[in-house]
């Protein structure tokens, strides 16, 4: 198997439960990188290499996995619910797939191509403001220069990004959950998952009990399930115009999805009733219209998250189906937003 062939199994490969015969070569390099990881977190740790507190809490949502794992919803329902309770927040994010380089923010007429797809959906779904930098300290400190009043940050994903100070971290698994639970590049992990004793609270999506038992590192900690809910889709030509899936049934239907693991799409699209011709892409695919010829025949589906990338394409009839997440308490009782607004009480960084 060549290098090349490798690099684009690798996503299969690393979700399977046992290491795969193929990833024993890349074994020593997960060793190594391990080792670096341990030891870049001691630096922070010790103050070798300088963190900075921003001054106000912050709010990490995150993930030990590469690729998504429904961060961005949950970011939404997190910031949400702070609104509900009085609280100012913002959001901040890498920008990933975007070409701005500094702090900046996202306006509800940027582009994906500037500032990502995520930050992008947060700006226009949130109603509050969103900042994208590589440097996520810069763009919380340009966010609270900009927005005053803000007074508590949301970070979509950074739990590995230490310069910035946390008061709470979420870790968010989807279905697939730790994978083989190696470290890159054997595996999707970009952490041992002893870091999971130091978070907030896990998080998981579409994921049944004994996917979360195979994650026994940090049994202490709080273990919440989310599900991604949506039942009416929009136009993507006019967002005014919606319809129920019960309008698609007995249609020629294809869906797309480019988010970290399309499968968890069709099947909510399967769970609505509909039968169509699955066309899954990498996460952050930079679509153009060609690659969607596909459907010229038929009804197009899609997520909103890819939907904010093709809204400037002309394409036959397309519907988005944006979900929002719903938060089941923790076996024990506890309910997530009072388990984070209890540590920032404590406003002990993390």
């Amino acid at each position: 198997m060549s290098f090349k062939h490798l690099a684009r199994r690798l996503p299969h490969l690393w979700y399977q439960r046992q290491l795969a015969v193929p990833l024993y070569p890349l074994l020593p390099l997960s060793w190594l990188f391990r080792l670096i990881v341990g030891v870049r977190r001691h630096l922070f740790r010790f103050g070798v290499i300088r963190s900075f507190r921003l001054p106000v809490p912050v709010i990490i949502v995150g993930n030990l996995t590469v690729g998504g794992s429904g961060k961005t919803p949950l970011v939404l329902w997190l910031v949400e619910q702070l609104d509900g309770r009085g609280w100012r927040p913002g959001i901040i994010s890498r920008g990933y797939g975007g070409s701005a380089g500094g702090a900046h923010a996202v306006t509800l007429d940027a582009t994906t191509s500037l500032v990502g797809d995520e930050p992008l959906l947060l700006a226009r779904r949130s109603g509050v403001p969103v900042f994208v930098g590589r440097d996520r300290l810069a763009a919380g400190r340009a966010l609270l220069a900009a927005n005053p009043d803000c007074n508590v940050i949301v970070s979509d994903d950074g739990l590995q990004h230490y310069r910035l100070q946390r008061s709470v971290e979420i870790a968010v698994f989807d279905g697939r959950s730790a994978g083989n639970g190696e470290l890159l590049p054997a595996g999707p992990l970009r952490e041992p998952l002893g870091r999971l004793r130091e978070t907030t609270g896990m998080v998981w999506n579409s994921v049944v009990p004994d996917q979360m038992a195979r994650v026994g590192a940090a049994s202490a900690v709080p273990r919440f399930s989310m599900r991604l809910v949506g039942e009416r889709f929009f136009a993507l030509s006019d967002a005014q115009r919606s319809c129920t899936a019960v309008d698609l049934r007995g249609r020629r239907l294809f869906a797309a999805a480019g988010i970290g693991d399309p499968s968890r799409f069709f099947a909510q699209l399967a769970a609505l009733g509909l039968e169509f011709e699955a066309h899954p892409f990498a996460d952050h695919h930079v679509f153009v219209a060609e690659d969607l010829a596909f459907a010229r025949d038929g009804v197009l589906l899609m997520t909103e998250k890819d939907a904010v990338k093709c809204s400037a394409f002309t394409l036959g009839e397309t519907w988005v189906l944006p979900v929002v997440a719903q938060i089941d308490a923790a076996p024990d009782g506890r309910l997530l937003l009072d388990t984070i607004l209890e540590k920032l009480d404590g406003r002990s960084p993390a």
